[in-house]
């Protein structure tokens, strides 16, 4: 906190103080929205977002990170409290939130924020478009007025499905105009708080119509001032069983802190990933002792603050300031927000967060990178938020394997008015040398694409000796073999006796003294011969054409 102050800007001042009052009215009635779609009282997000905003202040490296409850975490609440008596969930919230704060702080000590690098972009949309559809169904029920059964996210979207004229139609009238003027209203006003706005007119609609009379649920009575500061008791035992959960909920809230961070760095100025694993723990405990619930960043919010003029953190302390004076001072009205209005936010919130963008960027980049980022929605729905965390995980590395397993190769030769030497297939007018196969592999050589290496690099060769004059030499590029486990030095020693026994002349091209440096110890260089070892490839196919006279 005094590194930002020390550097502060007066001209700062009032872009920062309008950017907390702005981003307050989008946070109190989101964070009310995601405490229900957690399962505690919506009080318990007001209460877990002035813990959480305190301690990013203090710690945080985030320039408009504006901090508290999320879908996401919120998700991975009410998951991991599917079982917790209604009565006990706030409780067990907050000891989740602590959980998550202890993580947090066990990731700092053991320097683990490169973590964050996991989840390749296509999986976290894919990951995002996941917990998109889950929030929705999730809503069904407050936005429908009836009490939705299922285990599962298809089975309950099922279920609403098939008892649609079981639902309460004024609570369907309210929450559904809600939802579309939130829609409409940031269409057509994207700097507006449509979240407050419809809230507020959603609580005027039940005033004016009677609604409660109808049978449209409201909040209800929150607890007057701030809570006590303690630390919340549950049994050891069902402390032990959230420590899972909790590890789940610290990667997923620090990955996202992270991205959005960085989106929202301003310059050079970048957050620094291990400091905010830090600042993330303090948010947690913050909200955690105030009795709330988990909290990360949020993309949404931090958008808002820098659309505004919002250039440092004194932002976030400005929202803090407002979100007590709204708990202190706006208490009577928030009790009067209808449940289906607050459901109707979390589906705005859901909407929001498909990027339908990117899904086709990726389409048009690789249908892989599609595939993933779908396969990786698919099995949040399927196997639910917490166990999608680690299918997510699976399928980044999945796909590192698959790229470095099988890895691009080529056949280099010359091209005419193009300097250098290029792979073949790439230009119709390219030729390699007459008798020479320069080869290239495009990955590093390990035991996951040895075998895999052999065989192809055979194929070359077996393709380029069926041409008039065979082979004589067969270079290969090493440039992209930055690195080699026993197993690939091991396929390369196999490659040259094959080449060998053909009366082949096998050499090298382009290795790095780190990779000539693990080989020595293989001793490849002494069996091929430090004269076959090039630092180039002109020096190789000068001295081929040297020693065969072509």
């Amino acid at each position: 906190m005094l590194t930002w102050i020390r550097g502060y800007q007066r001209a700062w001042l009032r872009g920062d103080v309008l950017a907390g009052v702005t981003v307050t009215a989008y946070l109190v009635p989101q964070v009310m929205a995601n405490a229900e779609l957690a399962g505690v009282p919506a009080v318990a997000g007001l209460w877990a977002a002035i813990g959480a905003l305190l301690g990013y202040a203090l710690l945080g490296t985030g320039r408009l990170l504006s901090l508290g409850p999320e879908s996401t975490a919120a998700l991975m609440t009410a998951t991991s409290l599917a079982a917790v008596p209604a009565d006990e969930r706030p409780a067990f919230a907050a000891a989740l939130a602590v959980a998550t704060a202890g993580w947090c702080l066990v990731a700092w000590l053991g320097r683990l924020s490169a973590l964050a690098d996991l989840l390749s972009k296509p999986v976290l949309v894919g990951y995002l478009t996941g917990i998109a559809l889950i929030m929705i169904q999730s809503q069904l029920g407050d936005v429908l007025g009836i009490d939705v059964e299922g285990d599962g996210f298809f089975p309950e979207v099922w279920y609403a499905v098939t008892h649609l004229g079981d639902a309460h139609g004024p609570t369907v009238v309210l929450g559904l105009s809600v939802l579309v003027a939130m829609l409409l209203a940031a269409w057509r006003w994207p700097k507006a708080p449509v979240a407050l706005l419809g809230m507020l007119g959603a609580t005027a609609a039940v005033a004016l119509l009677d609604l409660r009379d109808r049978g449209v649920e409201v909040v209800g009575e929150i607890p007057a001032g701030l809570p006590p500061v303690s630390v919340p008791h549950i049994p050891l035992d069902d402390l032990r069983q959230l420590l899972p959960a909790a590890l789940g909920v610290a990667f997923v809230t620090f990955t996202d802190t992270i991205l959005t961070g960085r989106a929202f760095a301003e310059g050079h100025v970048q957050p620094d990933p291990r400091r905010e694993l830090l600042a993330l723990g303090a948010a947690n405990l913050g909200a955690g002792l105030l009795h709330g619930l988990p909290s990360s960043s949020s993309g949404s919010r931090t958008a808002i603050a820098a659309a505004v003029g919002g250039r440092s953190q004194l932002a976030g302390v400005a929202t803090l300031v407002g979100t007590i004076a709204a708990v202190l001072l706006a208490r009577p009205v928030l009790e009067q927000f209808p449940t289906a209005a607050l459901g109707a936010v979390v589906v705005y919130a859901a909407v929001r967060l498909v990027d339908a963008r990117e899904l086709i960027r990726f389409g048009r980049f690789r249908t892989s990178e599609l595939v993933l980022a779908l396969g990786t929605t698919g099995a949040v729905l399927v196997t639910g938020v917490l166990e999608g965390i680690l299918v997510a995980i699976l399928l980044s590395v999945a796909d590192l394997l698959r790229r470095v397993a099988r890895p691009h190769d080529a056949v280099l030769g010359f091209v005419p008015g193009i300097a250098g030497m290029h792979d073949v297939d790439d230009y119709p007018l390219a030729a390699p040398v007459p008798g020479l196969v320069v080869y290239r592999w495009d990955s590093p050589l390990f035991f996951a694409n040895a075998e895999n290496f052999r065989t192809r690099a055979l194929a070359a060769y077996d393709e380029a000796s069926s041409r008039p004059g065979g082979v004589r030499w067969f270079v290969l590029n090493c440039e992209a073999i930055v690195e080699i486990d026993v197993t690939g030095s091991d396929a390369l020693e196999d490659l040259r006796r094959e080449l060998t026994d053909r009366g082949v002349v096998v050499g090298l091209a382009r290795v790095k003294q780190e990779l000539l440096g693990q080989l020595a110890t293989t001793g490849l260089p002494e069996r091929i011969g430090a004269e076959l070892v090039f630092p180039t490839l002109p020096t190789a196919v000068a001295a081929y054409r040297v020693a065969t006279g072509g």
